[in-house]
């Protein structure tokens, strides 16, 4: 009985804020819930169920989503702050797709950037 009893406590006794942090640090790493939890082995499904406010992974999930987020435990658990300010989530993703072109070859690349480049010139030109 008195086992029954710690688990319902423990169980009861969940990090305030994880599932908002863990939200906020995919969010910031530009990932979708399903691609998150390709990372680290779970389905979207339970990636949506740690980032509600009554859940929590267990402590070896912790160190696989604190290393694909690129935080550490303690900032993920909310213990400390992290060092550098996080992106928004259109920022993340921007970043990701200009270091997914940073892999492509590198006439590819400077046709991108070529693009890029003229794309640029022509909206500042509209904008004078």
């Amino acid at each position: 009985m008195i086992a029954t009893q710690e688990y319902f406590w423990m169980k009861e006794r969940t990090i305030a804020g994880f599932g908002d942090r863990l939200a906020k640090y995919r969010k910031a790493k530009g990932l979708t819930q399903t691609e998150l939890g390709g990372k680290v082995g779970l389905s979207q499904r339970m990636v949506a169920y740690y980032e509600q406010d009554s859940a929590q992974p267990p402590g070896a999930l912790l160190i696989d989503l604190a290393k694909t987020l690129e935080v550490s435990i303690d900032v993920l658990l909310g213990i400390t702050s992290p060092q550098e300010p996080l992106m928004d989530a259109k920022t993340a993703k921007l970043f990701r797709r200009l270091q997914r072109i940073q892999e492509l070859p590198p006439t590819d690349r400077k046709a991108v950037l070529k693009y890029l480049d003229a794309l640029l010139a022509q909206r500042e030109a509209t904008q004078s």
